[in-house]
């Protein structure tokens, strides 16, 4: 996790800074409430409280004294929206308090709840007969509807949601008469506001093409992916325009102003420590949305440099549009009892769908591997020398969540593959394979998912040389053994212990749920368990496991996540894993 100190600093600054402005306010009492909590009505009528996080401030209820005129409007708007249309409230002020006394009073209960449709939406109505009816709840419902039609590609529906209440007998009958009409497709592509960057540059991220159904999503998934070019200050997707079920996508976009981007930071990282960070990025570089980068950071354990140039749309094959991405660099990162230092350059073709994204790349690397005076084993002496090693690779992924960020529902697949070379005289013919599957499920809000991967690397043994320590697998961290920190496992000897050698053959499952208990924040409790042998293809070996809670904290860029693994044969050996994103 990256900038936690910071991240933190400015949060607590944030939180005073909000509350430096003297507002007049007064306390709020409320009283005879049955149905409803006192904090629904607070929410309801502006009642202003102190951040969860800024603890130490005073709780009491509050409103601003501006707010007092449209208390009662506001309680009648409140009662009526939840079908207690006969509820009676007094509103009091004196110099320092507002008291309101409720009689909540009979509500209206849903008496009958009639269905007439030709697309399936039982499930979407989750009125129930003999519930109180709430307005809101109705009018949800509706919007759940129609989101429904639209994700399914039906435009042209008729739609008819009527709630017939009687006063006296407070009761409702609900009626839902709908028919989804015809499928509908996308239509022609229209692009405004283009400067520097090409039409063709725009439509191949375009995910809702002309002639595919109709669907909401694959306009979401536009969005994103014109976000992505880094290379646009806003993107708009109009689906407005409907000619006999068919869907124009009328993109307006504006080209970014300010293309150089600059940051730099101090933070704390779970494996290296504290870190100091910069990083400049020219967006729309040299037009058509192409991108330069230039990445430093520096730690006790870790230096790294790094050159990136991305072209989007360097070839286009047969409809197919192809991305190139190059990078190259210098790291220097240490290990338990090893440190490898490290020149690179890596160069991928890249594409990406709806669902696949598949790259195809060639890199070479020099690779010295040295001893550490750190109080670990050392390597067997052939272990420490300089490597040359080139090889092409393909990584392939197939993400079928219904999130990337947060997901609660679907599956990802992905399989990374890459093959050893002997170019140079002491270069191994080597191969190396990765596959990992995640699924995930959620019910009741308790969201389950399990993670598996598998791995190996084969030597061929003719090859003169063999393959730097830090290519082999290790274990530990945040998408591994959370017991552990980032690849501190090494191959393992017995459930609590392990060497500094990497191993040629990897398994890891993990298991996690994780329930929502207020606002944005949920509780996760998981299980890790990861095999690492010596030996290509062996996986007869001893396991490590371990199990721990942690706290997901949702942001905008995915949920902030602290994690506490313990090892389950022995909770001395411990670790605290910080992160930004889903661990599946």
């Amino acid at each position: 996790m990256r900038a936690i100190v910071l991240l933190l600093s400015l949060m607590c600054f944030v939180l005073n800074a909000q509350e430096t402005k003297e507002i007049e306010t007064k306390i709020v009492k409320i009283d005879g409430l049955k149905h409803f909590t006192s904090e629904e009505l607070d929410e309801a009528i502006g009642v202003k409280m102190p951040s969860a996080l800024a603890f130490w401030k005073d709780d009491t209820p509050k409103i601003d004294t501006t707010l007092i005129p449209a208390i009662e409007p506001t309680l009648r708007s409140f009662f009526n929206a939840n079908g207690f249309y006969d509820a009676n409230f007094t509103v009091r002020e004196t110099n320092s308090t507002i008291e309101i006394k409720v009689k909540e009073n009979k509500p209206v209960y849903v008496h009958d709840i009639n269905i007439s449709s030709d697309y399936p939406i039982s499930s979407i109505v989750t009125f129930q007969k003999g519930e109180i009816f709430s307005a809101k709840k109705f009018v949800d419902i509706k919007s759940s509807i129609i989101k429904s039609l639209l994700s399914d590609g039906y435009c042209s529906y008729d739609l008819d949601t009527k709630a017939y209440v009687d006063l006296e007998k407070h009761i409702v009958d609900l009626k839902y008469k709908l028919n989804k009409g015809d499928i509908c497709t996308f239509g022609e592509l229209s692009v405004e506001g283009l400067e520097t960057i090409d039409k063709d540059i725009v439509a191949s991220k375009v995910m809702a093409k002309k002639g595919d159904r109709f669907s909401t999503k694959a306009v979401e998934d536009t969005i994103n992916k014109l976000y992505g070019l880094q290379s646009f200050d806003s993107v708009v997707v109009n689906i407005d325009r409907k000619i006999y079920n068919v869907i124009p996508v009328d993109i307006k976009v504006k080209e970014m102003k300010k293309a150089y981007h600059v940051e730099y930071g101090a933070g704390y990282d779970t494996y290296v420590g504290p870190r100091v960070h910069a990083k400049i990025i020219k967006h729309n570089f040299l037009g058509n949305a192409q991108r330069f980068s230039v990445d430093m950071a520096y730690s006790k354990l870790e230096q790294l440099f790094v050159l990136e140039y991305f072209k989007p749309v360097w070839l286009n094959y047969y409809g197919y549009s192809i991305d190139l991405d190059i990078k190259g660099g210098y790291s220097n990162l240490e290990y338990d009892g090893f440190r490898e230092e490290k020149t690179f350059i890596n160069a991928y073709m890249q594409y990406i769908d709806d669902r696949w994204t598949t790259r195809l790349g060639m890199a070479m690397e020099y690779i010295n591997i040295s001893e550490l005076d750190d109080g670990e084993p050392l390597l067997p002496p052939e272990g420490y020398d300089s490597f040359v090693l080139s090889y092409p690779y393909i990584d392939i992924v197939y993400d079928a969540r219904d999130d990337k960020l947060n997901p609660k529902y679907g599956y990802y697949l992905s399989f990374y593959s890459e093959m050893g070379l002997p170019l140079a005289k002491d270069s191994s013919l080597y191969l190396k394979w990765l596959f990992e599957a995640r699924e995930i499920y959620t019910v009741s809000n308790l969201t389950m998912a399990v993670v598996g991967k598998i791995g190996a690397i084969s030597i061929d043994g003719d090859s003169i040389g063999s393959i730097p320590e830090s290519k082999k697998f290790f274990g530990g961290g945040s998408y591994s053994n959370r017991a552990y920190g980032y690849n501190q496992i090494g191959v393992i000897t017995s459930p609590t212990n392990d060497l500094i050698n990497g191993a040629l053959s990897m398994a890891n499952l993990s298991f996690e749920m994780d329930y929502p208990i207020w606002d944005k924040l949920s509780i996760g409790i998981f299980n890790d368990n990861t095999m690492l042998c010596a030996d290509s293809y062996d996986f007869s070996g001893e396991i490590i496991s371990s199990a721990g809670f942690g706290f997901r904290y949702l942001t905008p860029i995915g949920p902030f996540k602290l994690d506490v693994g313990f090892n389950i044969h022995d909770p001395s050996q411990y670790g605290i894993q910080f992160q930004i994103g889903q661990s599946f």
